[in-house]
């Protein structure tokens, strides 16, 4: 879920001794298999971007991936929240279980890149027609963990431990009377258990990122995201005669500069940063009607259980007590979506050199947090998660006109996706070898 432009900061390597070698053998088998099946790779993505479903509505979508994951000779279990697919793989000698996640949803969003298989799809939203497009690229992490499944399947025999692949949908959030969904109804509905999930691997990628590239941090990663509404009730009267009337207007004004305080002179933002944005404003129906109510909806961003809490008491005391001090009254309703994702530090520190083995260490960069959210942190919050962002800039591509996430612009590079591929099977074959039994 990309809520605004992606800025990744490359500040330095991350230096982790002593991983565990894979055999060289399969390590081998496992590049050549890669590189064999890149153009099976390119067909599935183009296949799901040009056939792009909405949250909840992956229904199509859905059903390509059980059939792949059939093919390969896997236990599949379909469906899981929803329109969701898990399918197991028990690899030929004991170990971890490890998992691995991919998101399956298109957005609301009509396409205008001109691609050749640009998506003509159309769907009802918010009780209107509107294009659907993959403008987030969840189109290749399906795609990615396909082949990553195929790839794993063939090396069943020589894999020592268990790996549990799991196709989400609605990561861009459920329909408001369909919540919970994604992640938190897949965590809820026993995707981590039976069996019981040991670490589990992630990746997004970005379109700003240079292709190929591999961004990751220790702990917190991306924000939080929680929505505020905040009703503020005054008194009407005409225009002319404003001292008639308690403005919701100018209250509600006065509340949009009042919240910006809270971050700017009310949080310790050398702990992390955060953000307060009021995207939204609905009041009156005409200009000579001062109006009894004014809306505000906006977005919360937060990078720790503690400053998330502290953030939302601090909105709803200075929307109140603004209101009060003009005669108006504010009610807020603070919506609680998805929590950080914070990339367990162990786990990270391990896995870390399996990235720039993956992608060479020169390609692998330790990234500052963003503040755009993933419901990947449901799953971290049950077990040890590691999550990363694949680089995918379309090469040549003037950099003037930037294929932004969440736009009809979107593209990205396809040639980056077999990197991402690499990563999640090595990531899963090292991990299984690090924690032998």
């Amino acid at each position: 879920m990309i809520r605004i432009t992606l800025t990744i900061l490359c500040i330095g390597y991350l230096t982790v001794p002593g991983l565990a070698q894979v055999n060289p053998k399969l390590q081998s088998k496992i590049d050549a298999d890669a590189k064999a099946l890149e153009p099976k790779l390119i067909e599935l993505r183009r296949y799901f971007h040009e056939h792009p479903e909405l949250s909840n509505r992956e229904f199509k979508t859905s059903a390509k991936i059980v059939e792949r994951l059939k093919s390969f000779g896997l236990e599949v279990q379909y469906p899981v929240a929803k329109t969701g697919v898990i399918a197991l793989l028990k690899g030929g000698k004991p170990g971890p279980v490890v998992a691995l996640r991919a998101d399956m949803d298109a957005l609301p969003i009509a396409e205008r890149n001109g691609l050749p298989f640009a998506s003509k799809a159309v769907a009802e939203f918010g009780g209107q027609q509107t294009g659907v497009m993959h403008a987030c690229g969840h189109d290749a992490h399906m795609a990615m963990l396909l082949i990553a499944a195929e790839i794993l399947a063939k090396h069943k025999a020589d894999l020592k431990g268990t790996v549990k692949f799991i196709f989400q949908p609605a990561e861009e959030g459920a329909p408001a009377d369909e919540w919970p969904g994604g992640a938190e109804l897949m965590v809820k509905e026993g995707v981590l258990e039976n069996p019981k999930v040991d670490a589990i691997f992630g990746l997004h990628i970005q379109s700003l990122l240079p292709s190929g590239q591999l961004a990751y941090r220790s702990g917190g990663l991306m924000a939080s995201v929680d929505g505020v509404d905040i009703v503020v009730k005054g008194k009407g009267a005409h225009g002319a005669t404003p001292w008639d009337s308690v403005d919701p207007v100018v209250v509600a004004a006065q509340i949009i500069q009042g919240l910006q305080t809270i971050v700017s002179r009310q949080t310790e933002l050398t702990k992390a940063g955060a953000v307060i944005t009021i995207g939204s404003i609905h009041a009156g129906v005409r200009r000579n009607i001062i109006p009894e109510t004014a809306t505000l909806e906006g977005t919360i961003r937060t990078f720790d259980d503690d400053m998330q809490k502290k953030v939302h008491e601090k909105i709803k005391l200075t929307a109140q007590k603004i209101a009060e001090s003009a005669g108006a009254t504010a009610e807020v309703d603070i919506q609680i979506m998805y929590p950080a994702t914070i990339n367990h530090a162990a786990l990270t520190e391990k896995m870390a050199p399996t990235l720039e083995r993956t992608a060479g260490k020169e390609n692998v960069v330790v990234t500052q947090p963003v503040t755009m959210a993933e419901d990947f942190s449901f799953y971290q919050r049950s077990v040890p998660g590691f999550f990363f962002f694949l680089g995918a800039y379309p090469a040549g591509m003037n950099l003037e006109a930037q294929p932004t996430h969440h736009t009809a612009d979107f593209m990205i590079d396809e040639t980056a996706m077999i990197t991402g591929v690499k990563a999640l099977v090595n990531l899963t074959v090292d991990y299984m070898e690090m924690n032998k039994k």
